[in-house]
């Protein structure tokens, strides 16, 4: 991944984030962005970095101490607060891995001549 490609996505994330905290009414939306923050800890940080046996993960560190507290919080939270249902949690994190998977596939779609904006 190209910093440029990194910073677009990132970018996206925040404003999902954002988005995510203004949709409390509709829990398995809203959990959807802690969904991606575990999965994303978990996937892309974590399994790699026990997978190749110590190599630092970049991320590593925000995926431990920012991403497991504060995704694991909002589904306390959720709990606490009675609105997280069994049929939430499935699509939060159905949901957290589709919006995963997205940067992926634009990444390996954005060099496909249809997306190609230089001709």
């Amino acid at each position: 991944m190209e910093w440029t490609d990194f910073y677009v996505v990132n970018a996206l994330v925040v404003i999902l984030g954002i988005v995510a905290a203004n949709l409390a009414a509709w829990p398995a939306i809203a959990l959807a962005f802690p969904a991606l923050m575990l999965i994303n800890a978990t996937f892309f940080h974590v399994l790699p970095f026990i997978r190749l046996r110590g190599r630092f993960s970049p991320g590593l560190f925000t995926a431990i101490v920012l991403f497991y507290p504060v995704g694991i919080a909002c589904y306390v939270r959720a709990a606490t607060d009675g609105i997280l249902s069994f049929a939430a949690l499935i699509t939060s994190f159905v949901l957290g891995a589709l919006l995963m998977a997205s940067p992926v596939i634009l990444l390996l779609i954005k060099d496909k001549p249809y997306f190609r904006q230089d001709r």
